[in-house]
């Protein structure tokens, strides 16, 4: 069986290296063209093409997967089955009728739930308890093919957009490496999706990443564990953006919020110390951990506030 592998981000690793691993005959990987990464801009290559070259396979890497030219290229390499796994493009037609044995996708949520390019992050800034793997064959639609089997993965009050990358990246491998011999036979089963309980994960907006203190406290911490590494929220703070990296819900004993405290609108720095930095929210107070002043690299809350001599009283927002 001929497979050519679609992925781009340390998501999809896992899932190529199974397939390396497990022997099977990888044709040929497409994968996002380089782009220019870091404060110096050089241009760096997807973590999936750095693997490919590794392993002396032949790598595509075109702008558009649309372009009829892309979609000969990969027909040239005569694959039975194309296995994808966060490769950032919706597939055209012509491309999903060329393989025999079809085209299937490691998703990384419990379809038909999350449909979309960001089902990680906003599962956790939704607050699920759980999200999951979803092996599927691709349609036309977004993420809306028939699926092939699931896996559950809950989601630790400690976990962030980032563990659970990799937790469901490992789970995700499994998976295909369990369904590949039904694949290979044509005796996979096929499980038409529920339409009436589709969600839509749409990818992340600036919009999405500002802190709305008037929130409660719970909803802004999974916000920022689920902006958690790749963007971070952010808020302002004297007019310039000011980054939280992590926060934590106080604990039980730490919720009282004194009369003065109550008085203060949402956003308003209530004190700071060796803990962090706390802040009024819509339902009490959060504690932030870790921050990133304008301009500056980021740095535990209480080491800003004290550098800082952030003052109580003082407003994000």
């Amino acid at each position: 069986m001929r497979i050519v592998f679609m992925g781009t981000p340390e998501f999809a690793v896992p899932s190529l290296n199974a397939l390396l691993e497990g022997g099977f005959d990888v044709v040929g990987v497409v994968t996002q063209p380089d782009r220019p990464k870091g404060r110096k801009r050089e241009l760096t290559p997807p973590p999936v093409k750095v693997v490919a070259q590794e392993h002396g396979l032949p790598v595509l890497q075109p702008e558009r997967m649309r372009a009829p030219e892309a979609v000969e290229a990969v027909a040239a390499l005569r694959p039975d089955l194309i296995v994808t796994a966060a490769y950032g493009q919706i597939l055209p037609k012509s491309l999903l009728d060329v393989p025999p044995l079809g085209c299937v996708n490691v998703h990384g949520s419990l379809l038909p739930r999350y449909r979309g390019g960001a089902p990680i992050q906003r599962s956790i800034i939704n607050g699920e308890s759980e999200t999951g793997v979803t092996l599927m064959f691709m349609a036309a639609g977004l993420d809306t093919g028939d699926m092939i089997a699931r896996v559950a993965v809950p989601i630790e009050d400690e976990d962030t957009s980032g563990t659970m990358f990799e937790k469901l990246s490992v789970a995700g491998a499994k998976l295909l490496l369990e369904w590949l011999p039904s694949l290979e036979a044509g005796t996979a089963p096929r499980e038409v999706q529920d339409e009436s309980l589709a969600t839509f994960a749409s990818n992340l907006t600036r919009d999405d990443e500002r802190l709305h203190w008037e929130q409660d406290a719970r909803a802004l911490f999974n916000r920022t564990r689920g902006l958690y590494p790749m963007a971070g929220g952010f808020t302002y703070l004297n007019g310039e953006v000011f980054k939280v990296w992590g926060c934590r819900v106080p604990e039980e004993a730490d919720r009282k919020l004194t009369a003065e405290w109550k008085q203060a609108a949402p956003g308003t720095v209530l004190e700071t110390g060796s803990f962090g930095i706390r802040v009024r929210t819509g339902d009490g107070s959060i504690v932030l951990t870790q921050v990133q002043p304008a301009g500056k690299k980021a740095l535990p809350a209480a080491d800003y506030a004290r550098g800082a001599r952030l003052a109580p009283g003082t407003v994000l927002g």
